[in-house]
């Protein structure tokens, strides 16, 4: 069973969840006796060469300009002429906005069993099996694939990137690339020093904050923990913050190693987007709130009072002060 790694980029650099998908195929290739191989599309303008240190030691590169956008049916059909060239009967993507799109189009044209959002490496030991969150992270479900190709898409932040050593030999590949249906007028880009779903720390707040105005202090702890913004789905309808940082089973769904909830309850919506964290930390003044019975660590106080301790805490434990 050979293995294909879809290699996701953003204007033309290489994302954080790829490296974390080459880790994954690069072990699931050892599990089985083989090697990683993997796909990029369109113009990069990073080393491909050096994502070998990651396990893959051949890339597939289509560098038409025509996929520097995603179209999800274009892409799929050009990946499926990459697995029948390569004849790799093992495809894996990250399970994120991108992967989500293509896996199960690609799944459709190589009829072949996909399983999303895995959690841990397959059981290879008989056929296939695929371990999987189910009900929004309440259970976990084990999933035996049957066919001859199978993809599988990897939960973001479900398994350690490990670099080694290496280089990866990259191979132009030339495929047809049908005429995508999906024209990119313009792109407004969030804001915020790291992406909330690529983020290893998010830091996040509700409406016991009591207002926009008395962000500064959250946006003051994540800067010093290099942690990404978020916030809960009553302080976006309110403009308090912008929709693009709302998290939630309604919003963005996230798995960061660490989550740090500032005045949110815990409502189960909110839990659904956010308990495949790590570890979460629950700051609320409410000792009855949900949220602390999914809590790891909790702090019960006036966030007005902790956060600020807390933020100079961290700033001379980094010996920034």
């Amino acid at each position: 069973m050979s293995v294909l790694v879809f290699i996701d980029t953003a204007e033309g650099h290489v994302k954080k969840a790829s490296l974390e998908v080459l880790s994954y195929g690069a072990k699931v290739a050892e599990q089985l006796g083989t090697t990683v191989e993997g796909v990029v599309l369109g113009t990069v303008s990073e080393d491909l060469a050096a994502l070998g240190k990651y396990g893959v030691r051949k890339i597939h590169h289509v560098k038409d300009g025509a996929l520097d956008h995603l179209d999800a049916q274009v892409y799929a059909g050009v990946i499926a002429q990459v697995v029948n060239a390569s004849g790799a009967s093992l495809i894996i993507f990250s399970n994120n906005v991108d992967g989500k799109a293509i896996a199960p189009r690609l799944s459709v044209r190589l009829k072949a069993g996909l399983v999303s959002g895995a959690v841990a490496l397959p059981d290879t030991s008989n056929g296939c099996v695929v371990k999987k969150n189910v009900f929004s992270g309440k259970a976990f479900a084990n999933i035996a694939v049957k066919t001859e190709i199978k993809i599988i898409s990897l939960s973001p932040n479900a398994y350690k990137i490990i670099a080694g050593e290496g280089t990866a030999e990259v191979v132009p590949f030339t495929a047809t690339v049908g005429t995508p249906k999906v024209k990119v007028t313009s792109v407004v880009k969030a804001s915020g020093e790291v992406p909330l779903t690529e983020a290893e720390i998010v830091v996040s707040a509700g409406r016991g904050l009591k207002g926009p105005e008395n962000w500064g202090m959250v946006e003051e702890l994540a800067k010093v923990l290099h942690a990404a913004l978020a916030c809960s789905r009553p302080v976006a309808d309110a403009h308090w913050r912008p929709h693009n940082e709302h998290v939630g089973q309604t919003g963005i769904a996230i798995a960061p190693n660490l989550y740090i909830a500032i005045g949110i309850s815990g409502a189960i919506q909110h839990l659904a987007g956010v308990n495949r964290s790590k570890v979460i930390v629950v700051i609320n003044k409410d000792p009855e709130a949900p949220f602390f019975k999914a809590a790891d660590y909790g702090i019960v106080g006036d966030a007005f009072e902790i956060i600020p301790k807390f933020t100079e805490a961290v700033k001379k434990l980094k010996g920034m002060v």
